[in-house]
């Protein structure tokens, strides 16, 4: 390359800046031109690179000329620049000389609590009212404390009934929060209210009120005396509380191996009001609260000595609880991506929230 064709080149690129400049609007785009010409891998550092090409007697004026065009370029771009921000700045001066604090601000639609997020921190709310703690555990769970110390040995049938996702490593996914049963009694020994929130999973098949993984909590109380009326008293405080109005249950027999007796409570389906439909199975009622008293060898493996105390246990289903408090027909909306069918249920829970 010789002087002239360089010369004509700068020239080139100086139109192409002056061209350039009513079009760059912002100092964003400033920037951008700016990288694109003055940049390492731009055409005047590829010109200051190539001054070494040249003649050891012309490299003097072509450095001249090279940085004499560089220099015109770099002020023709910051006068732009002050230019640009002076701009901005009077704008900014007048949106706020503009701006009127009385007026009302603009509304925007604002994500919401789930279903079953919503009836776990109201069910939370009441018990700590009632002097439980709050406990969590591990999702991923021991045989020991997923099974054996809740009274269900390897060869009891009781296993086959948990369905149970069992892991390579030997551990399960948790079928209940019951094991949080057996760490809280090593924790705090007796007397003891703990209250235990958490997801669970279950090789199900998945219908209108049974899904693989649901929520549950797990209430436990230990203390001097504590009998089935106690249990039977707070389950009814409950249902009323979370429901906010006074629900029908049904008090049956149930067999669990982690306590003796063991009782099912029932709730008044609160989908068809009790005449029938897929959610319960047209039988008009929804199993909600497994419960009973602790068995002693469940006291035994937490450490307690049955002699001196006892204690009841409930498991009550917050997925299933949502479903009746909110009028959800199909569980299996819950997990789902399609938060449509959810948004009457999430509004209603973030009054409730709210309250």
């Amino acid at each position: 390359m010789d002087i002239a064709k360089l010369t004509t080149e700068l020239d080139q690129i100086e139109r192409r800046v002056e061209d350039a400049l009513p079009t760059l609007r912002s100092i964003d785009e400033l920037r951008r031109f700016e990288a694109e010409i003055l940049g390492k891998t731009g055409p005047l550092s590829a010109f200051v690179k190539a001054i070494k090409d040249f003649p050891a007697d012309q490299r003097g004026q072509v450095g001249q000329t090279v940085n004499s065009r560089k220099n015109r370029i770099e002020a023709r771009l910051g006068t732009h620049r002050d230019a640009l921000q002076q701009q901005a700045a009077g704008a900014e001066q007048q949106a706020a000389a503009s701006f009127d604090p009385t007026l009302p601000g603009e509304w925007r639609e604002m994500g919401s609590v789930h279903p079953v997020t919503a009836v776990q921190w109201e069910i939370e709310r009441i018990f700590v009212r009632l002097g439980f703690t709050i406990e969590a555990g591990p999702e991923m769970e021991s045989e020991f404390f997923n099974f054996e110390a809740l009274n269900i040995p390897g060869d009891h049938p009781a296993r086959d009934m948990q369905d149970t996702f069992w892991l390579k490593n030997g551990m399960v996914l948790r079928t209940h929060t019951s094991p949080v049963q057996i760490r809280a009694m090593h924790k705090f020994g007796a007397p003891l209210r703990t209250l235990v929130p958490g997801r669970c999973f279950r090789y199900e098949t998945l219908d209108a009120s049974h899904e693989c993984t649901f929520h549950q909590v797990e209430g436990l109380m230990i203390d001097r005396d504590i009998s089935i009326a106690n249990l039977i008293a707070l389950s009814k405080t409950l249902l009323s509380e979370v429901m906010h109005r006074e629900v029908e249950l049904r008090i049956r027999p149930g067999y669990f191996p982690f306590v003796e007796p063991g009782i099912e409570i029932d709730m008044n389906c609160q989908i068809c009001g009790g005449r029938g439909c897929p959610t319960c199975k047209h039988s008009g009622w929804v199993e909600i609260l497994p419960c009973g008293m602790v068995h002693p060898n469940v006291l035994r493996a937490g450490r307690i000595d049955p002699t001196q105390w006892t204690g009841f246990a409930f498991g009550l289903g917050l997925t299933r609880l949502a479903m009746m408090k909110y009028g959800i027909r199909d569980i299996r909306v819950l997990n789902a991506g399609d938060l449509r069918p959810l948004v009457g249920a999430q509004r209603l829970a973030g009054a409730i929230i709210r309250e």
